[in-house]
């Protein structure tokens, strides 16, 4: 997959006005496997699936199809905009040239501080599970060092630069796909306790909400919203991609196809084979998940799903972690950080920017200790990350219905052609929705900065943003082109990264 000529991408990046020293040595399918792996249908669905279950019912699985075709509509966005800019980072770099620095700077802090807490999530997810691998005492202490031992060999693995980071992705993904499709499989045929009738049976659930159901499906609805996300970091590392313009609009379509297939048929495996629904939707039973391993596969079989299940866990650090440096590597070689010297810098020897990797290690295992000083503080920064990447996704989308308004038309190999404008439009109203469902509060019983805890999450991770924009003015320093999309700026050309 790698036979394109390397001048192409090159130029088109030259015409953006920089010049590289990654390696372009990820193929199509290393570039899919980073978005799938990232977005995880196994971590997604093993870690919601209880909760959801318990707000919905079975047909709470309907979200799935529903929130996918809502970011198929973004990832059909994002595919014409890094189609025409395939730069190193995503969000950020996008944001700046639809629509401005200042612009750029608030959305890149959005998205850099949701991937850096969802990285010290999803390893502080997988503490349980290794440690139930090793047979150690489930501890908070534990799950803090099991947690921390995955960002360090997520950092490893990382470091030894685009070619292994693309096989470890594609090791993840054959994984994750065959152990998904294994496992779930197995249950249908093995432990399979209602029909498919199920699916349109809320268990009661609507009585929590007046009757209507309706607010039960919202509720539960957040395992979808929760899963459809990782496409986007197939264009962070779009300076390692040949044929970038091409291949990684496709990539990004890819990730939600499969991902969302195997992440339905997980969870339509799992509904089906819990014995008693009520149980779960009644708080009896708290996790059904485990029940549910433990009687299909036994002790030793269900550590093999344990295996299965935290390489899963792994690959999703390793691709965030991935995304997360490629995004403050693009930050500092404009200037728009401090220490951009470091941050900017690559490493000769294996094409990765070490202090932005070290960066993307350091964070969130301060944010994995923090829970030895306060879980419940964790617990609140944790709960901005979803609403901080979709916050951070709908800054882009805006950004390019805004410059489709003021001119721009997409020049990339991929584009939607008359489709664009619609479609545009559709991903925004769907995005925002997504969000207030979100940040709704639903445990009026609660105190009331309980019930609005993810809201104001987010309202502090802005707030704090903009604080920084006034006080710093970072948007001040570089001189890479913004705001060009529609004919504004000219493009600037930006000195390339130095190297180690």
């Amino acid at each position: 997959m790698s036979g394109a000529p390397l001048g192409q991408d090159e130029a088109q990046l030259a015409a953006l006005g920089y010049t590289s020293e990654f390696r372009r040595e990820m193929s199509l399918w290393a570039n899919f496997s980073l978005g799938f792996t990232y977005l995880s249908p196994v971590v997604g669905v093993y870690t919601l699936f209880a909760t959801s279950l318990a707000a919905g019912g079975p047909p709470m699985i309907w979200s799935l199809l529903v929130v996918g075709v809502g970011q198929l509509l973004v990832a059909l966005v994002f595919g014409e905009i890094v189609s025409q800019y395939p730069v190193a980072g995503g969000l950020y770099p996008w944001a700046r040239r639809l629509w401005g620095r200042k612009w750029a700077w608030m959305t890149g802090w959005v998205y850099a501080v949701a991937l850096l807490v969802t990285i010290a999530s999803v390893t502080y997810g997988s503490g349980p599970y290794l440690a139930a691998l090793l047979d150690l005492e489930p501890s908070t202490g534990t799950t803090v060092l099991c947690a921390l031992g995955m960002i360090a060999l997520a950092t490893l693995l990382n470091s030894g630069g685009t070619r292994l980071l693309g096989l470890a992705a594609i090791i993840g993904f054959s994984t994750e796909i065959l152990g998904a499709l294994a496992v779930g499989g197995w249950l249908l045929l093995t432990e399979r306790h209602h029909g498919l009738g199920v699916l349109f049976d809320g268990a009661g659930t609507s009585a929590a909400h007046g009757g209507s159901y309706l607010g039960a499906f919202l509720a539960a609805s957040l395992i979808g919203v929760f899963q459809y996300y990782g496409f986007e970091a197939c264009g962070d590392v779009a300076e390692e991609v040949p044929r970038a313009g091409a291949r990684i609009p496709r990539a990004m379509r890819m990730t939600i196809y499969v991902g969302g297939a195997a992440a339905t048929f997980v969870c339509l495996a799992l509904v089906l084979s819990v014995p008693d629904i009520g149980a779960v939707v009644s708080g009896a039973d708290t996790d059904p998940v485990s029940g549910v391993l433990g009687a299909a596969f036994g002790t030793w079989g269900a550590r093999v799903v344990l295996g299965i299940v935290l390489i899963s866990f792994l690959s999703c650090a390793l691709s965030l972690q991935a995304a997360a440096s490629r995004l403050l590597y693009s930050y500092a070689r404009d200037r728009m950080l401090p220490g951009s010297g470091p941050l900017s810098r690559i490493s000769r020897s294996r094409g990765v920017p070490p202090y932005a990797l070290g960066a993307a290690a350091v964070v969130p295992a301060l944010v994995v200790l923090a829970s030895r000083v306060s879980e419940d503080a964790t617990t609140k920064i944790i709960s901005f990350a979803v609403l901080g990447i979709y916050l951070g996704f709908q800054m882009v989308v805006l950004a390019a219905l805004r410059a489709r308004l003021k001119g721009w038309r997409p020049a990339g190999s991929f584009t939607l052609g008359r489709w664009g404008l619609p479609v545009n439009a559709a991903a925004l109203v769907y995005g925002i929705a997504a969000m207030v469902n979100m940040v709704w509060p639903r445990t009026p019983e609660a105190a009331w900065y309980d019930d609005y805890l993810t809201l104001l999450s987010g309202a502090v991770v802005v707030g704090a943003g903009l604080v920084l924009l006034v006080v710093l003015r970072p948007y001040r320093h570089g001189t890479a082109a913004s705001g060009d999309a529609a004919g504004g700026p000219a493009s600037v050309p930006v000195t390339s990264a130095r190297p180690e």
